[in-house]
C-alpha cells in the first residue's frame, strides 16, 4: 500500500510513520521537511504535491494550525489561521486528493480532544476540530468509488505534556503508540465516517 503522511515529521506524524512503514510504502510530507513539502493552506501547493507523488492508496493528515486566544481577544485573523490551515487545508487534501487516490483508498484526518472538551483560549480550536469532523462524516457518505474518510481525535500526547500540559489541566497524556494505533485502525480497517478518539485509557469510535 502506498501511504502519504502529511505532517510526518511532527510528534504524531513520526509515530504514525513508524507504525505504517512496516509492510507499506510510506511517503513523508512536511511543510519544510520530509520527502516532499506542502503548504496545506495553499490549494496550488497541495495540487503540486499530488502531481509529484502520483496515485496513492491512503493519505493521513496529522497537521493543522489553530490559534489559542481567549474569546474576548479573538479576531478574524485568529479565526483565519484555523479555517485556512487545519480546516480548509485538510478539506483540500481530500477535495484535491480524491482525483489522485486509487479506488477503495482512504483519507484519515486529524481533529483533537478539544472537539469534546473545552479549555481556556480553546474556542477557535474546538470550533475548527468539530468542523473537520463534520466534513469527514458528511463527505464519507458521498465521495464514492469505495473511498473511506475517517478522523482521529487524539488527547494531549504524553510526549507533549511537558510543553503543553499547563493548558490541559486534568489531562493525563496519551502514549504515542496508542495514538498511532488509532490511525492504523483507520488506514487498514474497513470503516468510514468514523471518529476515533485516542485517549489515555482506550480509543473508541
Amino acid at each position: 500500500m502506498k501511504i502519504v503522511i502529511v505532517g510526518a515529521t511532527g510528534t504524531i506524524g513520526k509515530r504514525v510513520t513508524e507504525f505504517l512503514s512496516e509492510g507499506h510504502e510510506v511517503i513523508t510530507v512536511g511543510k519544510t521537511s520530509g520527502q516532499f513539502q506542502v503548504d496545506i493552506a495553499d490549494p496550488k501547493s497541495i495540487r503540486a504535491l499530488f502531481e509529484k507523488i502520483g496515485k496513492f492508496d491512503a493519505l493521513v493528515s496529522t497537521t493543522g494550525d489553530v490559534a489559542f486566544v481567549p474569546l474576548k481577544d479573538l479576531t478574524n485573523d485568529h479565526w483565519e489561521v484555523g479555517i485556512r490551515n487545519k480546516f480548509l487545508g485538510q478539506v483540500n487534501l481530500v477535495q484535491i486528493g480524491k482525483e489522485y487516490i486509487n479506488e477503495g483508498g482512504s483519507f484519515t484526518l486529524t481533529s483533537g480532544i478539544l472537539s469534546q472538551t473545552f479549555i481556556a483560549a480553546g474556542t477557535s480550536a474546538t470550533s475548527i476540530n468539530r468542523a473537520v469532523e463534520g466534513f469527514a462524516q458528511a463527505a464519507a457518505a458521498e465521495i464514492g468509488r469505495g473511498i473511506r474518510i475517517n478522523v482521529v481525535s487524539p488527547d494531549l500526547l504524553e510526549d507533549s505534556k511537558a510543553a503543553f500540559g499547563s493548558f490541559f489541566p486534568g489531562h493525563y497524556g496519551v502514549i504515542g503508540c496508542r495514538v498511532a494505533q488509532a490511525y492504523m485502525k483507520s488506514v487498514l480497517g474497513i470503516e468510514t465516517g468514523r471518529i476515533y478518539k485516542a485517549l489515555n485509557n482506550d480509543y473508541v469510535s
